[in-house]
């Protein structure tokens, strides 16, 4: 089942949750969750994460890689 929401009401996370509990069927909401949920990154992808930057980072120090600079970073984004 399709659904379209077009809202122009600034809202709050706390009202549009509420919305949403009124509003949508519960496999509807259960599937939302399920959804945003897989955006959010594990523990332990946020520890790889932090190992592999402090690698990058004894590497660049012995010379071995140069990393990028905050200007060239942003200038990709």
């Amino acid at each position: 089942m399709a659904t379209t929401l077009n809202l122009n009401i600034p809202l709050t996370v706390p009202q549009l949750a509420a919305i949403l509990r009124e509003q949508l069927p519960k496999k509807d909401r259960e599937t939302l969750v399920d959804l945003l949920q897989e955006d959010e990154p594990t523990l332990e992808e946020i520890k790889e994460g932090i190992r592999e930057a402090v690698r990058e980072v004894n590497l660049a120090k012995q010379g071995k890689i140069k990393l990028k600079s905050a200007r060239e970073f942003l200038n990709e984004l």
